[in-house]
């Protein structure tokens, strides 16, 4: 892999499989490396990046505080993709619930607005993703 991305998020997960089906299979990154005796895999989907590590309690402690599902709270992970409606589809073929359905958003910046097309979906350990695809910009 050639760009490697300056900020990449480890998340601990409970299961390092169920993880996997759901950010590869189901919202489709895929596996840059992994280190399977550790249950530890880094991932790609068109540059966003993300680790995900099974939690281990022999391990090294980096957590700050107990684990407690759903993990991740307070925090949701924006990641654009570039067909947002075939994501979409794989979840609901899998009968995969979505936090907040579908939907067009703009968003101000200044004197300019931002469109995607966006949904939020819950990864096995409660981390929320809301994925987007672009729309472009139009004046206020």
């Amino acid at each position: 892999m050639e760009n490697w991305s300056k900020l990449v998020p480890e998340l601990i997960v409970r299961d390092i499989n169920n993880s996997l089906e759901f950010w590869c299979h189901l919202i489709g990154f895929s596996v840059v490396y992994d280190r399977p005796e550790d249950k530890f895999a880094y991932l790609d989907l068109d540059g966003a990046q993300i680790m995900l590590e099974q939690y281990n309690e022999l391990d090294r402690e980096w957590e700050t505080a107990p684990l407690e599902p759903p993990f991740g709270r307070g925090i949701n992970f924006q990641i654009e993709v570039n067909d947002i409606k075939k994501i979409e589809e794989r979840l609901k073929a899998a009968n995969y619930p979505l936090f907040i359905p579908l939907e067009e958003r703009w968003y101000r910046a200044d004197d300019v607005e931002f469109g995607q097309l966006q949904f939020l979906v819950k990864d096995p350990d409660g981390y929320l993703l809301r994925l987007n695809e672009v729309l472009g910009e139009r004046e206020i």
